[in-house]
């Protein structure tokens, strides 16, 4: 399926998909918001997608929101909080996912599109990539989730040196710094990034949600509510089928096949 600004292809259990406006650095407009949103609905929704790789077009991973003609005050305050809603909706959503997600960064990721790549699981970024916050630049805040996701990769001074002194960060340093998990030559990321896909693919797919979602709670619950979470997730997966095809491959000393269910 192909929308209009953010193509969805699906290659066996991994669902690719791609900016498409590569004309304008695959800024952030409405249009294209509301396609990302339906694709990342479709691969919530979509039981046989067990990974899926979020990549740029062209250039650029994206430059962020595209605030190209926002002049008036209002009506770019209403233009804002549309993009928002839809963008916040899809980084939800890839948050809470059975499916894990990879970001991979085929160039410079900004603003809202350093967001996007902060929001998927995995990180693998060309070496040709850079990331910035990008926000203060314009005098606004961020967005799409940045304030809770890159201190928690990066942690706290790290992050204010690039949300509030505009600090740029090369592809090499944002591995070294766990931004990105993995950087490889540009023509080697779609190698790494589908190598990476099929292997979190073959994986049991409803435990990895379980641990998603316990991970992202993990930084508002206390001690005793998480290990009750913990305890209540772990003994429902236990009718899973995937749980019982690793629990024998573990009695059997062999690989296990899961099925994603």
């Amino acid at each position: 399926m192909t929308g209009k600004l953010v193509t969805f292809e699906r290659k066996g259990a991994v669902a690719w998909l791609t900016l498409a406006r590569p004309e304008a650095g695959n800024g952030m407009n409405v249009a294209l918001l509301t396609d990302l949103g339906e694709a990342v609905r479709r691969c919530e929704a979509d039981t046989d997608v067990r990974a899926v790789v979020l990549t740029g077009s062209g250039r650029f991973f994206c430059v962020g929101g595209d605030l190209s003609g926002m002049r008036d005050p209002a009506e770019t305050a209403l233009s804002i909080r549309t993009m928002t809603l839809h963008l916040h909706g899809a980084i939800a959503a890839l948050a809470r996912m059975r499916a894990p997600s990879i970001a991979a960064v085929n160039g410079p990721a900004a603003g809202a599109g350093f967001s996007l790549a902060l929001a998927c699981d995995f990180l693998i970024a060309s070496d040709t990539a850079q990331f910035a916050s990008a926000y203060a630049a314009a005098g606004l805040s961020a967005d799409g989730g940045q304030s809770w996701t890159l201190p928690r990769r990066i942690g706290s001074q790290r992050a204010r040196l690039m949300m509030l002194q505009g600090r740029r960060v090369p592809a090499a340093e944002a591995l070294d710094w766990g931004i990105a998990d993995q950087v490889v030559a540009p023509d080697q990321l779609t190698v790494a990034a589908t190598q990476m896909a099929e292997n979190l693919a073959s994986g049991p797919t409803a435990a990895f949600g379980r641990m998603k979602n316990l991970l992202v709670d993990s930084d508002c619950t206390s001690l005793e509510t998480q290990l009750e979470l913990e305890a209540r997730g772990i003994a429902a997966c236990v009718d899973s089928a995937d749980a019982q095809e690793g629990i024998a491959a573990f009695v059997e000393k062999r690989k296990p096949v899961f099925q994603g269910r």
